[in-house]
């Protein structure tokens, strides 16, 4: 039985994104991603509906104070929607760069102990956030 060895070298680690690695691991990213899920929304009451429902309350916070008070314009189109339509990709881009930086910081055990590529924890939490938005569009 022939053991698989891996040279960790500090001159090629700038910028390569060694895709033949990342393929090879790619399995790893699904469980990682599958692991967020399930401890972001194990034991809520709300569950991934949260995902929904705080930009909804942004946008309501939103329409009342610029729509209504500050009558900012929107071009014809109704102000909760412009609002909306700029809130979900604002809030799921700030939800997944503080989720992939915790990510490293709880998984500080794992990457100091197994080699493996190290984008793959930030990359599970931004997947996670991915996969709750892909789900809630069937609802």
């Amino acid at each position: 039985m022939q053991t698989q060895r891996s040279l960790i070298d500090s001159r090629d680690a700038a910028l390569g994104l060694h895709l033949r690695e990342l393929w090879s691991y790619r399995e790893l990213l699904y469980f990682l991603t599958w692991r967020d899920i399930k401890l972001r929304y194990k034991q809520t009451a709300l569950g991934a509906t949260w995902v929904i429902i705080q930009p909804l309350f942004a946008m309501l916070l939103f329409t009342l104070f610029f729509g209504k008070l500050a009558r900012m314009p929107s071009d014809n189109v109704p102000y909760p929607l412009f609002a909306y339509a700029g809130l979900v990709p604002w809030t799921f881009f700030s939800n997944a760069i503080t989720n992939s930086g915790q990510s490293l910081v709880g998984s500080s055990n794992l990457i100091s102990k197994v080699y493996f590529p190290r984008i793959y924890i930030p990359a599970g939490a931004v997947a996670a956030g991915l996969w709750i938005l892909r789900s809630l569009r069937y609802c």
